[in-house]
């Protein structure tokens, strides 16, 4: 399995946000600069150093402050050759104009900014920290460094949002002519402040309706728009689609490097510890920060390889599912396929098997199917 690409975790906020499950510290008295020197220890383990994609996620990494982001910048650019899109995660309020420049100086060419909504109302229940004038100015300031790839996250499905309040942020988000639209459905997560609320009676949520009525809207809108879907919750121009993101519905192969970061290389999926003094003491007892490992079965991998890829509008390849396992899609799933197809859920086009707007609409279920089938 080739490793084309690297996922580099910043596990440190400026503030933690209701609905995240991520790995994520508050980062006021956190070890940040002994987290950098173990992160970069981490990369520098690596064998593959010339990579197709980068992209450095969080936690926040522009909560570091300009000299951290210097030193990780440096570090990265050393260690790696990166050969396409160098993407880094980022909060419209930390995004200042040095910050984007630093960015650039060093190569990153896409940025990804967790924006999640225009209403004010709906950014303080989310615990963000930035307001609409924010969002605003962070984007300019990215146009005006020259930033060539722009991607907004929007949610829906959200506590007291309305119908009309998903279309005016997905309205407003489509007027700035950013270059890609992540836009996803809220989902409460265990370990998180929203997930304790609604078990407590404190949160009330839109029905399921309005969440797949506010996805459907999502499609027809896009439909309008100058971006084109190619997954169930991604949008962008053309030549503007995270090309990082294709490797994980792929089911290729990446590095994980960093606290609670995840990998998949040579058939080993493995994920690193999640509290970072933990992370820091095996770095620096110069061992593996592993949390689990575990090899996919053949039977796990054609799980994987359906689930994944029919995120994706390009959909499974039968020829590619074929080369890689030995047998055909009909093989192993045929009765699934037979009531999946009859059902309207899935469509077959050029021999690859993709789901339909209705599919899309109930993903998880369609996925399922393959899971419970073998």
């Amino acid at each position: 399995m080739e490793v084309k690409s690297a996922y580099i975790h910043i596990p440190f906020c400026v503030r933690i946000c209701t609905y995240c499950d991520f790995n994520k510290y508050f980062i006021q008295n956190q070890p940040v600069d002994e987290y950098l020197d173990c992160l970069i220890e981490e990369m520098e383990r690596s064998t593959v150093r010339t990579l197709q994609t980068v992209f450095v996620g969080g936690g926040t990494p522009t909560a570091l402050n300009l000299a951290q982001l210097e030193k990780l910048l440096l570090a990265i650019t050393k260690i790696f050759n990166i050969k396409g899109e160098f993407s880094f995660e980022a909060n419209p309020d930390e995004l200042t104009l040095e910050k984007v420049k630093l960015l650039k100086a060093y190569g990153v060419n896409r940025l990804s900014m967790g924006v999640q909504t225009f209403k004010p109302e709906l950014l303080e229940i989310l615990g963000r920290t930035h307001n609409m004038q924010d969002i605003y100015q962070s984007v300019e300031n990215a146009r005006k460094v020259g930033i060539p790839s722009i991607s907004l996250d929007l949610m829906y499905h959200l506590p007291s949002q309305t119908m009309e309040d998903f279309k005016d942020s997905l309205d407003k988000a489509l007027a700035m002519d950013i270059d890609h639209i992540s836009s996803y459905g809220l989902i409460l997560e265990p370990q998180t402040q929203f997930y304790n609320m609604y078990r407590k009676g404190k949160l009330k949520l839109p029905n399921e309706d309005v969440g797949e009525e506010m996805y459907d809207y999502l499609l027809h809108r896009m439909e309008r728009s100058s971006m084109h879907q190619y997954e169930i919750s991604n949008f962008g121009k053309e030549g503007h689609e995270s090309e990082h993101n294709k490797v994980y519905w792929r089911n290729e192969g990446y590095y994980g490097f960093g606290a609670g970061a995840s990998g998949y290389v040579d058939g080993e999926r493995y994920t690193n510890v999640n509290p970072v003094n933990h992370y820091i003491k095996k770095i620096k007892s110069n061992e593996r920060p592993l949390l689990r490992s575990e090899f996919p079965t053949k039977v796990e991998q054609m799980e994987e390889e359906m689930f994944l890829g029919l995120r994706m509008n390009e959909g499974v390849s039968k020829q590619r599912f074929y080369d890689k396992f030995g047998q055909t899609i009909e093989d192993i799933y045929g009765s699934s396929l037979t009531q999946l197809l009859d059902q309207h859920l899935i469509k077959e086009e050029n021999n690859h098997l993709k789901l339909t707007d209705r599919g899309k609409v109930v993903g998880n279920l369609v996925f399922e199917s393959f899971l419970l089938n073998i």
